[in-house]
């Protein structure tokens, strides 16, 4: 009984432990200010800890924008996020989440502030993120960024200024090759149409330009396949807006999804069995993004779109 009791103890300590770092929240961030800098994820680039929490704030001066720019970026897939919010972190203000091994492309703020929050799961991590983020001025569109497989022409972003996209070969180019600094009703500088993106040759997807038309999921009303990829930007005329209306919507919940950018909010997430409420864009495009993961397959979704002119 001697020897048993400390033994007891001794296993009790070590299972606490164990539980207590498996628990553990690896918290970091704060609030920056100041023209420009650089964000890493703690340990770049040897890998951010498990269970992490970390929140930065970014703030300019009144009138500015900020704009971040992705420089190097591995999280690991569909288990670490980096959220994005087009203000303070609260979910109002929730804009997007990114994940995997690919560099997102710029991201401008429609405000003065904006936040990132990195969570990480218990487990595997990666090497991370690094960021340079500045501030815009209010005639300045920001570098837009480059699409995987694009090229990009021009150099000056500043209201007025026109850059032209297009894609290597064995790519098509969705979306309006070319793009212009303009301002907006809030006399604010902004790009007039998305940037493109380039698909290749064999993958679903479409630029979708006219005043109705119908985007449905590959093989729908069939099943559609594993690892699917499909992007549809929907062009309208300056001014316009787009209302899309969904007639049917079946997917994997959580696991397939529909992603709709132009819209307020700027980006919503569609994923399960119900159909989905009409979403009308706040600009002249809307641009759907389908994804599917390599189990289970459904009906998918199917769609109607029509511009509307402004009053």
């Amino acid at each position: 009984l001697f020897y048993t009791i400390p033994f007891y103890f001794i296993l009790l300590f070590f299972l606490f432990k164990i539980k207590s770092i498996k628990g553990f929240i690896y918290t970091c961030g704060g609030t920056l200010k100041g023209r420009n800098g650089t964000i890493e994820s703690p340990g770049f680039p040897y890998g951010y800890p498990n269970g992490a929490n970390c929140t930065w704030v970014i703030v300019a001066e009144e009138g500015n924008r900020i704009q971040i720019i992705f420089q190097s970026f591995a999280v690991e897939e569909e288990y670490d996020f980096l959220s994005l919010y087009d203000g303070h972190p609260h979910p109002a203000n929730f804009r997007t989440r990114l994940t995997g091994f690919q560099i997102p492309a710029p991201v401008t703020s429609t405000g003065s502030v904006f936040s990132l929050r990195l969570t990480s799961d218990f487990a595997v991590s990666a090497h991370g993120f690094k960021i340079y983020y500045e501030e815009l001025q209010s005639s300045s569109c920001g570098n837009p960024g480059v699409p995987p497989k694009g090229i990009l022409y021009g150099t000056r972003f500043n209201v007025g200024d026109k850059i032209r996209y297009s894609c290597v070969t064995g790519y098509v180019l969705d979306g309006h090759p070319q793009l212009t600094c303009v301002t907006n009703t809030g006399n604010t500088a902004v790009w007039d149409f998305p940037v493109p993106i380039c698909r290749a040759e064999d993958t679903c997807g479409d630029t979708l330009r006219g005043s109705s038309g119908i985007i449905s999921s590959p093989n729908f009303p069939s099943e559609y396949y594993n690892s699917a990829d499909c992007t549809w930007t929907i062009l309208a005329d300056p001014g316009d807006t787009i209302s899309i209306i969904f007639t049917d919507f079946q997917t994997e919940e959580k696991y397939d999804y529909l992603e709709v950018e132009g819209s307020e909010p700027p980006t919503i997430w569609l994923s399960g069995m119900n159909v989905p409420s009409p979403i009308v864009s706040n600009k002249n495009w809307l641009r759907l993004h389908f994804v599917t993961d390599s189990n289970h397959r459904y009906r998918g979704f199917s769609s109607h779109y029509q511009g509307k002119p402004p009053f």
